[in-house]
């Protein structure tokens, strides 16, 4: 074999890895400050703040007495307190005798129920308060939709395209034109899917009809990560002419020809800056959730569309973002519980739980399709992260919550021993999730 050959896949692979520990990073790295600053604000004192494990590559210590940190290995981090016996938590009894009442109290095992509860929570609640802050960050970027609507940055299409950027919508095949938050997406089931269709259109002052393409064509804006597209090699930009010979207009059409698909292969013909291509795929069975609640099964290759232009928008207001950043995370905590509830009971596939090659494989992907797409992953990450510590599981932040919980209701903690058997068992547990995650990441279709 030519190992040039090797090179491309290789660079992939550096480029996956970078994404991977990038985004791992900040999202630790926020996490384990959120377990620092609160603990010192509540009278705990750090000895170390570490961004990964093994040995270390740079320190520094600051003002308060904290080692600052980089190790070699950058798949975590932790933040040992005064008095932990290790990264991990856990008394050190030895240390702990020698230390004076006043310097008891500036330990994790020393302080008080609260200082200790919410030393603890503070870290998933970070992750929560990073994902607001960078879904509010996009929302102001990206603005919101301009009414009426306004033709913004125009896609390449084959396709017969007269309008303009800075025309307004007035009407399509002679209907009126809604707000785009007013049923403008029931307005669109009643187009006609043909490949040119009439809009009128204001532009400098006057009213007139040109000629533009159906306005959702199948066209592919963005390639989700391990999907049929995304293997069968799809770009985002791609319009696709045909589907088994039959020429397509409209992007419910290609939706239509893929759930009906049965998951057996469609061949695609293929638009790419002005080149024709022939790609052939197999569709993948995917759970998706219903408004009303549930799942259903379904076919997808995993595109998803948009419209033939980027709609002109005009800067969110800070509470508007805010508010949608809230919104945002809200929805990706609700819809990840939901998830977990219904591959619990069975009734979707497990196959949905991602483990390290499935995250580190997305996270290489949206990376590759431009700032917003990564910071979406990072934001979408960090919440999972930010649930995932609050299980009740002991050696994560919610087993130690319900440790604390057991101390308020009783008066006093569990016994060492106790302890020592519930975190042996958490971390059986823990391991033995990550071996399920990646055994699906190696097996899963």
């Amino acid at each position: 074999m030519d190992i040039t050959q090797l090179i491309p896949q290789f660079g992939g692979l550096i480029w996956t890895l970078l994404a991977f520990v990038i985004a791992l990073s900040v999202i630790v790295a926020i996490h384990e400050y959120g377990h620092y600053i609160v603990g010192r604000w509540s009278g705990i004192k750090a000895d170390v703040f570490s961004l990964g494990f093994g040995p270390v590559l740079w320190s520094r210590y600051d003002r308060h007495g904290t080692r600052w940190q980089l190790a070699a290995l950058p798949f975590g981090g932790y933040v040992k307190f005064r008095g932990d016996a290790n990264a991990s938590g856990g008394k050190d009894d030895s240390a702990m005798a020698t230390l004076t009442e006043e310097e008891r109290r500036q330990t994790m095992n020393g302080a008080p129920l609260w200082a200790r509860a919410l030393t603890v929570a503070a870290g998933p609640v970070f992750n929560f308060a990073l994902t607001i802050i960078l879904f509010t960050g996009l929302f102001m970027v990206r603005g919101t939709v301009t009414e009426p609507l306004t033709v913004g940055d125009l896609r390449p299409l084959p396709a017969v395209q007269e309008l303009q950027e800075g025309d307004v919508l007035l009407a399509i095949e002679g209907t009126e034109v809604p707000g785009f938050e007013d049923g403008f997406d029931t307005f669109l089931k009643d187009l006609p899917q043909q490949e040119s269709l009439t809009y009128t259109v204001s532009r400098d002052g006057r009213e007139i009809d040109v000629a533009g393409p159906y306005v959702y064509p199948p066209l592919a804006t963005q390639i989700v990560p391990r999907s049929a597209a995304g293997e069968a090699g799809m770009e985002a930009g791609d319009v696709i002419l045909s589907i088994d010979g039959t020429p397509i207009f409209a992007f419910d059409q290609l939706k239509a020809k893929v759930e009906s698909s049965d998951g057996e292969s469609l061949g695609l013909e293929v638009w790419r800056n002005g080149e024709i291509l022939d790609l052939a795929m197999t569709p993948k069975r995917t759970d998706e959730p219903l408004p009303e609640g549930g799942y259903r099964a379904v076919y997808r290759i995993g595109i998803v569309g948009g419209m033939f232009f980027d709609p002109a928008t005009e800067v969110a207001g800070p509470w508007e973002a805010f508010t949608g950043g809230v919104s945002r995370t809200g929805e990706i905590i609700v819809g990840s519980l939901s998830g977990l509830w219904h591959m619990v009971a069975g009734n979707i596939s497990s196959c949905n739980l991602s483990g390290p090659i499935g995250i580190a494989e997305t996270s290489g992907a949206m990376a590759s399709q431009g700032g917003q797409s990564f910071i979406t992953f990072i934001a979408v990450l960090s919440t999972a992260v930010g649930l995932l510590n609050l299980f009740p599981v002991p050696v994560l932040d919610g087993g130690h919550l319900v440790f604390f919980a057991w101390e308020a209701a009783t008066g006093r903690p569990p016994s060492d021993k106790a302890l020592n058997v519930l975190m042996s068992l958490g971390l059986v547990l823990i391991l033995g999730l990550m071996a399920f995650a990646l055994t699906n990441d190696l097996f899963c279709p």
